[in-house]
């Protein structure tokens, strides 16, 4: 993309710029900040229809305030292409979401102007909230800002954040970027109160004509300030027939607002920094918008991968004709498949139902399927109220978003032995997302918690056959990961054949070095035995543990007292995972065998493809054949 196309942007490099431009041409820059986004987005992708939607507001924003001494934190972190745009990183865009390069979401290691880093949902308000006390406890003038939406607000920790600043005199300012979207379309009854709001006509025509009256009192002093106040509360009262809850939890509410009214948005963020206290300006954005197919198919294009800008035809790569499902698909079929014949079995995801794949279940039996909002702690918890009256919940959450529920598994279900089932997607490296959303810690956390089963499968069919074991399972909590992307096999819909839980199965007899995986990681294990000659191969043994909890004692004495060599290849922490089990075990029970633990390390893994980040950490297929032939040498 060549600079010279971009007349105002390509002039921008730090909001200090940004803010030399006259009013009258901000329209214009929103119009080539959003055919950058495309250029870039289409040929190296990433999040696409959120960034689209908030254009304006950053502009505004950047233009209405002081960054970074006055800090912008943005919920979700999705949302934020426009921000890093506009805050030196114009240049090096193109290295988004790469190996070495900027990463997809705010990173304070990254940019001053990144106030604070996020990826998971719902932490702005908390955020914001503790940096405008902060400025108020040091005496400082800087402003803090929390941009929530795309769902976020659904999250229980907003309304803990929202709680706390209602009582607060602290300068903090909310903005709720309101598209009625997360990745899928927003649930729930706060979704139906902001509906009321935003198509009210007559308080929204009514308040347009009333605003400028009161920001007329707002300057003439306290008292005159005092009077609008009350005036404006009584109009919003009257017109829609219900108390603000935002005002009920002492916030001054302003809006619904047009979001994409960039020049009206620089003024009235501009003039709320003059009105103290806790305010929340409420505006409403179209996900996508700018660009036809993502404001048509909002869900689809929130991270399209490549396609060509002009037609909005979706580039995919090439692909054998009997290639392998994803494993989230394979989820999908087979929860409904099992629910066909089980009248008990229940569906939930926390605002997930397209990535995890629920929504086969929710087409098929919509009352059985429950798209809770991005609220895991109650996901699990409602599970568990679920389990408790008999039936038998699927709790489908991404690796990454259940550690925000980890008091509710311990508590609500392994506790009370309840008989959930957790299935949890993006186990492992997910990519380009980086490390906000690599699944490498569930395998230790949830190996902790007693009487809970941790399982991984190899492959597809392994993975339906451990759902369809959980499901027979009444003994309590019952967990399943596994990794985002494609499995192994094109042929996977094979009968159901139950698991004896804490069986692992040998793959291949050997001699000198023992190899124990768990999960799909036992795949690269095989490729890197494949490729030793005749001699190698026979020297090598190869486990599929399936269970890192019960694990299979009866594989692990006889690795322990026969052999010498022994490598454990998880996709997971190497601290206190898989590895560490098969170490306590054979500590606890008298064995000398040099165990080495591959898997990832115990630092924090940066974006890149996934094939990168598995040779980065050592346990792609070459690099476990390396490590096989150093051992036998």
């Amino acid at each position: 993309m060549a600079d010279t196309v971009y007349k105002l942007l390509s002039k921008i490099y730090t909001p200090e710029d940004l803010r030399l431009l006259p009013v009258p041409e901000l329209p214009e820059l929103c119009d080539e900040l959003r055919c950058f986004i495309i250029d870039a987005v289409s040929s190296n992708p990433g999040h696409f229809g959120a960034s689209l939607g908030v254009v304006e507001l950053a502009v505004a924003l950047h233009y209405s305030y002081n960054t970074p001494a006055d800090k912008i934190v943005w919920d979700v972190g999705h949302q934020a292409y426009p921000h890093k745009i506009l805050t030196e990183r114009r240049e090096r865009f193109h290295t988004n979401r790469k190996l070495g390069g900027i990463s997809g979401f705010p990173k304070m290691a990254e940019s001053k102007y990144d106030a604070f880093g996020v990826g998971h949902s719902s932490t702005s308000i908390s955020a914001a909230l503790g940096m405008a006390i902060a400025s108020k406890i040091k005496g400082d003038k800087s402003k803090a800002v929390a941009i929530i939406g795309d769902g976020a607000l659904t999250g229980g920790m907003a309304f803990e954040g929202l709680n706390h600043a209602g009582v607060e005199k602290s300068d903090l300012l909310v903005v709720l970027n309101d598209n009625n979207m997360a990745i899928d379309p927003n649930v729930g009854a706060l979704k139906e109160y902001l509906m009321d709001i935003t198509t009210s006509a007559t308080y929204n025509k009514f308040k347009d004509e009333v605003w400028g009256v009161l920001g007329f009192m707002n300057k003439m002093g306290p008292n005159y300030q005092k009077m609008a106040q009350k005036f404006e509360k009584s109009i919003k009262s009257i017109f829609l027939k219900r108390s603000n809850l935002f005002e009920a939890l002492n916030f001054r509410y302003f809006g619904p607002v047009d979001g994409h009214d960039v020049v009206y948005m620089a003024r009235i963020l501009k003039d709320m920094q003059r009105i103290r206290g806790p305010k929340l300006l409420h505006i409403i954005t179209k996900k996508g918008k700018g660009y036809k197919p993502a404001e048509e198919n909002q869900t689809a294009w929130h991270a399209p991968g490549k396609f060509d800008k002009i037609t909005g035809e979706k580039i995919v790569a090439t692909k054998p004709k009997a290639s392998s499902p994803k494993y989230q698909d394979v989820f999908g079929k087979t929860i409904v498949e099992l629910a066909r014949n089980d009248k008990d079995i229940i569906g939930i995801t926390p605002a997930m139902p397209t990535g995890c794949s629920l929504t086969y279940m929710m087409e098929e039996m919509p009352d059985r399927a429950f798209d809770v909002g991005i609220a895991e702690q109650h996901a699990v918890t409602f599970a568990t109220g679920l389990a408790a009256q008999g039936l038998k919940p699927f709790c489908n959450i991404y690796s990454t978003f259940m550690q925000r529920a980890f008091d509710q598994v311990i508590h609500d279900a392994a506790l009370q032995k309840l008989n959930v089932v957790f299935c949890m997607d993006r186990g492992g490296l997910v990519g380009e997302d980086g490390a906000t959303h690599h699944g490498v810690f569930d395998i230790a956390y949830m190996r902790m918690i007693p009487d809970m089963v941790v399982s991984a499968p190899m492959n597809e069919i392994e993975l339906r056959n451990l759902m369809y074991t959980a499901n027979n399972y009444n003994q309590g909590a019952f967990s399943i990961r596994y990794p985002r992307g494609e499995g192994v096999y094109s042929e996977w819909q094979k009968p159901f054949k139950e698991i004896t839980i804490g069986k692992g199965e040998i793959l291949r007899e050997g001699s000198d070095i023992a190899i124990l995986s768990i999960g799909h990681p036992g795949n690269f294990v095989l490729n890197a035995i494949d490729t030793l000659n005749d001699v190698d191969r026979q020297k090598v043994a190869h486990y599929n543990m399936i269970f890192v909890k019960p694990i299979d004692e009866d594989i692990l004495h006889f690795v322990g007292k026969n052999f010498k060599q022994v490598i454990t290849v998880e996709d997971g922490t190497v601290v206190g995972g898989f590895g560490s089990a098969v170490l306590e075990f054979f500590s606890d029970n008298g064995y000398k065998a040099n165990v080495e633990r591959l898997g990832v390390p115990d630092k924090w893994i940066e974006h890149g493809k996934p094939d990168e980040l598995y040779r980065l950490c050592g346990f792609d297929s070459l690099s476990i054949a390396q490590r096989i032939k150093e051992l036998l040498n």
